[in-house]
């Protein structure tokens, strides 16, 4: 049976408040990074999680290794204590968010060379119809 975990890292990137969903799943880990503007509270994380996760877009996966967790609560409080106290999100964390920056930059890329040739394209046939229109002797 495939063990899947998921995780929820909520920072201060100046000037906003960053939160970043890691998802581990099959031995890859996907990650999406959401901005939340001002200090989110508790409930308001809830609610966001309740209501948009599945429309999370996550970034293509990443191969890591999966470390079993201990059950232990004490041991778990000081692991959390840790992250608190770090700065940032973890390294595999950052190369699968910078794959998904540049799929995303790669796609808007297309699109907006497309957007540009049909732009050319109308202007051409344009000129091309005034051309035949000022030929038919008006």
């Amino acid at each position: 049976m495939d063990n899947v975990s998921g995780k929820l890292t909520v920072f201060f990137e100046e000037p906003f408040w960053v939160g970043v969903f890691e998802c581990i799943s099959e031995g890859k880990l996907s990650v999406c990074k959401v901005t939340f503007g001002t200090e989110p509270k508790d409930y308001q994380i809830y609610d966001f999680i309740k209501k948009n996760y599945y429309q999370l877009r996550f970034s293509p996966s990443v191969v890591t290794n999966v470390k079993k967790t201990g059950r232990n609560p004490k041991r778990i409080q000081r692991e959390v204590h840790k992250q608190v106290e770090s700065i940032g999100v973890g390294t595999k964390s950052q190369q699968a968010l910078k794959l998904q920056h540049e799929q995303m930059k790669t796609e808007r890329k297309m699109t907006s060379r497309e957007q540009r040739e049909a732009e050319k394209e109308r202007r051409f046939h344009l000129k091309q119809q005034k051309k035949k229109e000022k030929h038919r002797g008006r």
